[in-house]
């Protein structure tokens, strides 16, 4: 297929998408976002075709919300190696990295992005997925697990939203969809390749600041499902804890506000309007904490908790 008869990045051919990201750029359709992507470095194109095989191409005749460009360049002292440097709309955002991790760069400079620049939507520091319609909201702090989880039961049948972002309009109208590659860290990915062969897993990039990580490729119908939101129905708030038997228990909304609220990226900047939209998924939403060790017996619990409520 030509480049301009192809519809998606997978479709493609790896020449093809190499050297359409080293000269013009790539624009994706990443749920609500347009992005831009421009890489001139070495062992990007292949994991970047794959992980956003399922992503709509865009045309250059729009304005994207953020032009990302990720290039290596030399450091010549102490010695001279290679590292990446990561652009914005032509700004620098922090200083040159290690060249080994290109890739997990480009996705943190995506993070960047939305997390400055959609400042109109409440933003959720959360995993969401959805099921029947509803949707499940986990917000938590790093180390959580929740990442992981997410990555499980998006290979069980929920569809994916984000592991990173629940992103909401203040005046209603559900969370939406936001699905991109999922970051696994360390140990993490050992344990999806085992729980979900069939996921696709990029390389490992080791010695990042949050250890060795690999991103999973959101499954094909989360990509497809891109464009529909979906209302909360559950709040789990997720903690992972090495050895611990499953313990699950319903919160008061009174917690699940004030612990939503603390894992929004936007709530004091938004004000009011914040308020009224944590008030409202809280209302609408059965709440609970979810302490796992296992992801058999994690899922289990979510398969559960959506057949007593959905039927």
């Amino acid at each position: 297929m030509s480049a301009q008869q192809a519809a998606t990045v997978g479709e493609l051919n790896p020449e093809q998408l190499a050297s359409r990201l080293a000269r013009e750029g790539v624009g994706v359709r990443i749920g609500p976002l347009d992005v831009l992507f421009r890489v001139r470095a070495d062992g990007i194109a292949p994991p970047f075709r794959q992980l956003y095989a399922q992503h709509p191409l865009l045309s250059h005749d729009r304005v994207f919300s953020g032009h990302l460009d990720l290039r290596e360049v030399w450091q010549w002292r102490p010695r001279p190696h290679r590292k990446v440097r990561f652009t914005v709309d032509g700004q620098q955002p922090h200083e040159n990295m290690p060249a080994a991790q290109g890739l997990a760069v480009l996705e943190w400079g995506l993070n960047l992005v939305i997390a400055l620049r959609f400042q109109s939507f409440l933003m959720l520091h959360a995993a969401v997925l959805e099921r029947q319609g509803a949707a499940v909201v986990m917000p938590a702090q790093p180390g959580q697990g929740k990442t992981t989880l997410c990555a499980a039961l998006a290979h069980r049948g929920w569809r994916l939203f984000s592991d990173e972002f629940g992103m909401m309009r203040t005046a209603g109208g559900g969370f939406l969809p936001l699905p991109r590659p999922m970051p696994l860290k360390n140990a993490s990915i050992a344990v999806i390749r085992q729980f979900a062969p069939e996921a696709w897993i990029g390389p490992e990039i080791a010695g990042t600041l949050k250890g060795t990580v690999a991103h999973v490729r959101p499954p094909a119908g989360s990509v497809a499902g891109a464009q529909t939101p979906a209302p909360a129905r559950w709040i789990v708030f997720p903690r992972w804890q090495a050895g611990a038997a499953l313990r699950v228990r319903e919160v008061a909304k009174g917690e699940a506000f004030m612990r939503t609220a603390a894992n929004a990226f936007n709530y004091e900047l938004l004000g009011e309007s914040a308020y009224v939209a944590v008030r409202d998924i809280i209302t609408a939403s059965r709440c609970f904490e979810l302490v796992y060790s296992d992801l058999d017996s994690a899922v289990a619990a979510f398969e559960r908790l959506a057949n007593d409520d959905l039927g």
